[in-house]
Order: C-alpha cells, then sequence, then structure tokens
C-alpha cells in the first residue's frame, strides 16, 4: 500500500516516536481506541476506524510541524513547544511525561549559582530557553555561540558534556535525576517545569474530528484519574459527608426504599480514596464501594 496517497483525506496526527513519551502516547491512544497497526520501520500508520493517519516524529519536531499546518495534532512536551515557539494551540496537559528543565553543573566544582556561570561553556538542546533564562538571571552576559556566555547546541547525551571538558554547565531535562547523579552532576536552579501535552493547529483540516480525539482523550485522563466511590448515608449526615465527597459538580444522590437512607454516588482522585473511604466511615457512611472508570466524558480542565 502506498501510505502517502492515502493521506491527503485523513487527518494527521503526530506522536513521539520515541523517548520519555512514546509509551504513554501508545497507551493514551489505545484508551481512546484509536486502533492502529504500524508496520516496520514505518513512520506513518493508517488508522483502522478513524479517517486518521498517526506520524511517528521527534518530539522536538512535533510543534514545528503543528505550527506550519502540516499536521493537525500532536502530543508532545510543553518544553518542546516553549522552545520551538510554534505557533499552535495547547489543548490539554495528558499527566504523564513530567520533568524539570534544570542548569546543572559538577557536583565538586566551585559554580554554586547560575551568575557564576558568565563567560563560561553551556551545552544543551535547549539553546532558546537557555538563551533567554542567562540572558534575565545574568542580563547582558549571553550571546549564542559569541565571546561571553557560550551556549552550544548537543542533542543527545548532553549529561556528559562536562565530564568530557566540553562544558562547565549544561541545561538539560531531569526527570528522578538520577542520570545526573551518576554523571556527577547537580542542580542549581530549574527553567521550567513540564510535561505532555496535546497541542493542535490553528487550522486543522478535520475540526470536527479534531473536537472528537480531544473528547476522548481527555475521558481517558479523567478515567485514569478518578474512581466513583458510592455508598449509603443516612440524610441527617448527608450534610456532612457531602463536604467529604463533593464530586467533580456535584454527587449525585438517591433516595432509598428505607426511610431516612439515601445512596450517594460522586467522583473520587484514585489518589485520596482511601482517606476519603475512612473519614466517610468515620462519618457514618455504610456500604462503601469503589468502582473503577474504564472511561468518561467530561467538560472543563480535567485536572482541576
Amino acid at each position: 500500500m502506498d501510505l502517502v496517497n492515502h493521506l491527503s483525506d485523513r487527518l494527521l496526527f503526530a506522536v513521539p516516536k520515541k523517548g520519555r513519551l512514546h509509551q504513554n502516547c501508545l497507551d493514551l491512544l489505545h484508551g481512546a481506541d484509536i486502533q492502529f497497526h504500524r508496520h516496520s520501520r514505518l513512520d506513518i500508520a493508517l488508522c483502522i476506524n478513524h479517517p486518521i493517519a498517526l506520524v511517528f516524529l521527534p518530539a522536538a519536531d512535533i510543534p514545528v510541524f503543528v505550527g506550519e499546518g502540516r499536521v493537525g495534532l500532536g502530543i508532545t512536551g510543553q518544553d518542546q513547544v516553549a522552545e520551538s515557539q510554534a505557533d499552535v494551540e495547547e489543548l490539554m496537559e495528558l499527566g504523564f511525561g513530567k520533568c524539570k528543565l534544570q542548569v546543572q553543573v559538577p557536583e565538586k566544582g566551585p559554580i554554586q549559582v547560575p551568575r557564576e556561570l558568565i563567560g563560561k561553556n553551556i551545552v544543551t538542546s535547549f539553546t532558546l530557553l537557555a538563551s533567554e533564562y542567562f540572558a534575565r538571571a545574568t542580563p547582558r552576559a549571553i550571546k549564542v555561540d559569541g565571546t561571553v556566555t557560550r551556549i552550544k547546541y548537543v542533542g543527545g547525551s548532553v549529561e556528559a558534556a562536562c565530564a568530557l571538558g566540553v562544558a562547565d554547565g549544561i541545561v538539560d531535562l531531569v526527570e528522578s535525576g538520577e542520570t545526573m547523579r551518576a554523571a556527577g552532576l547537580k542542580p542549581i536552579a530549574t527553567i521550567l517545569t513540564t510535561g505532555a501535552v496535546l497541542i493542535k493547529s490553528k487550522h486543522p483540516s478535520n475540526p470536527t474530528l479534531v473536537k472528537t480525539i480531544e473528547s476522548r482523550i481527555r475521558g481517558v485522563i479523567v478515567a485514569k484519574k478518578y474512581v466513583l466511590c458510592t455508598y449509603n448515608i443516612s440524610r441527617d449526615k448527608l450534610a456532612a459527608v457531602t463536604k467529604v465527597t463533593p464530586g467533580k459538580r456535584a454527587p449525585t444522590i438517591t433516595q432509598l426504599d428505607e426511610y431516612g437512607w439515601v445512596s450517594v454516588s460522586a467522583m473520587v482522585e484514585k489518589s485520596s480514596i482511601a482517606t476519603v473511604m475512612d473519614r466517610l466511615e468515620e462519618t457514618g457512611a455504610e456500604d462503601i464501594l469503589v468502582t473503577q472508570i474504564s472511561n468518561s466524558r467530561s467538560c472543563g480542565n480535567v485536572w482541576d
């Protein structure tokens, strides 16, 4: 099959082809029922159940292609959007790939604060963000590839630059920090905190389909974040327990056949459900049940 000739009537959706975001993106697509089969060594996959073509690209390239309108939707890091300065619309944070863009220097070296890097060599794959940061932190002391504070581009293994004598400091993404510590580095400043985001072109080829996919992905994220908590409570204690489980908008309250008792259902964040159950039990709730949510549809910010 000539895939290129099958793209004109499809919405192009770019996802990272490898790296820290890749597997989470595949899981998200699966949860949103975007079905596809990626042939070996091909970076384009046609969806089976939607007029969508998935394009597997380096995360750094995705905001550029989306910003130019060549691709309708994309998943990448907020750091890549900021570095590229692409003109895209950020639809939502996706809740994975969280890390920090940090200034790191040798643990046993003399440098303790960013201003001590004036006149030194800094290596990074984020030259724009690093330049902007040092221009603010050390005014008039920054010049990319110039003679003051020199910021040089390296595409990978940035953490090795100091040990190899190429740099006095680096700017790179840090997740757990283990790689940096193993390289003998320590953080002295955080430029930004980043995570995966869904972005779209300002002029997508199929706005209706973009809206559908956005709604599906939002539903998957909500389902991963929340569970449904259901319990019985006497009506005279209803005001107290609904403060414990207010729900996303409001709890659902159903009258039971037994006089003076109601059933309450509310969405509760997974991370706090054990504590919520303890508080409900202390307040007098009975028959407390927790149900996993496989999917959902929800309006507003999923991280509210």
